[in-house]
């Protein structure tokens, strides 16, 4: 079977680096623990979005694009490393955000201003809802914009992560790996990354933590990372096919919601930074690790099991949250 890679731009320092967690693993007393550390991918203060902004800035330029639109929430990881990378690229850089405009900058926000983007507040709508407006307003003016969906989640950016699980066959003994634990948003990361695994004819398994109660409105969550993984398929002429016997998606850690910090990621950030000196974000990788703390100390894995967690990034917007901390 003959499989198409898409092209891409370089914007990350690849591959991004592995550690193990010897004392957190310690502590907790169950699995053997391992990092994917897409914290430390380079563009911007790192974060996984970059691997999808590859493949999709790649198509941007492809197409004569001069100009990029996306959303995300006020703190979004995803809009920050948009912004870096076309502010590295001499692209502009429109980013339309959930919330209220701000007297005062910080985390991510204050980041998407240096990097000179573009803000419009949009109130309740985080997830994109107003840049059909906004773009047709760009080309009344003369642009040509390229819409990023939310959180980088097509085929294009899906396949960013299909080339991460590569990457980490070739870092690792991936035979020795029995999990692999992430945050799972938009839906891009998880359907990369179950491509990936089968083009790769791996074992381990892989179990996305659930990170809000309804990221995706148009279609249930589950139903649209296996559609987003079956088209992210046809797109590089695999004949691999999903249904949602193939994921696993825990929802038990949403809590009160998207962003809304509890003890849950609290302690996992305490745990994390005071045992590996490792900064998590609250939004995501928080959450994550704190689903992962949970099911080992509920006895979901045996002390055999060797898990990887894959830092997807987002440091910045702790600065952001420190009252909820």
């Amino acid at each position: 079977m003959s499989i198409t890679s898409p092209s891409k731009v370089n914007l990350g320092l690849f591959p991004t680096p592995i550690t193990k967690l010897s004392r957190l693993s310690a502590l907790l007393n169950g699995p053997q623990i391992f990092m994917k550390r897409d914290d430390l991918s380079g563009l911007a203060l790192g974060g996984n979005k970059t691997r999808k902004l590859e493949y999709l800035f790649h198509d941007a330029i492809t197409k004569g694009c001069d100009t990029v639109v996306t959303a995300g929430a006020e703190q979004s990881n995803h809009c920050r490393q948009t912004a870096a990378a076309a502010a590295l690229l001499h692209k502009g850089c429109h980013l339309v955000l959930g919330g209220e405009p701000r007297d005062r900058a910080n985390g991510n926000l204050l980041l998407d201003k240096l990097f000179g983007s573009r803000l419009h507040w949009c109130g309740a709508h985080r997830k994109g809802e107003d840049i059909p407006e906004i773009v047709e307003n760009l080309k009344r003016e003369g642009s040509q914009p390229y819409v990023i969906p939310y959180g980088g989640s097509n085929e294009i950016g899906a396949y960013g992560f299909v080339h991460a699980m590569a990457e980490l066959e070739m870092q690792l003994d991936t035979a020795a790996i029995t999990h692999i634990v992430f945050a799972s948003s938009s839906g891009g990361t998880h359907a990369g990354m179950m491509l990936g695994r089968v083009l790769l004819h791996k074992a381990y398994h892989l179990i996305g933590i659930n990170i809000d109660k309804g990221e995706n409105d148009a279609i249930p969550f589950d139903d649209f990372i296996i559609d987003l993984a079956n088209r992210t398929s046809l797109s590089i002429n695999s004949d691999q096919r999903f249904t949602t016997q193939d994921l696993v998606l825990n929802g038990d850690y949403v809590g009160e919601g998207y962003g809304v910090i509890g003890e849950l990621e609290r302690e996992a950030i305490s745990l994390t930074a005071e045992n590996e000196a490792i900064l998590l974000d609250p939004v995501y990788t928080g959450r994550a690790m704190g689903g992962l703390i949970d099911m080992i100390r509920g006895g979901e894995f045996s002390k055999s099991d060797r898990v990887l967690f894959w830092h997807t990034g987002g440091t910045p917007a702790l600065f952001a949250y420190a009252d909820a901390l």
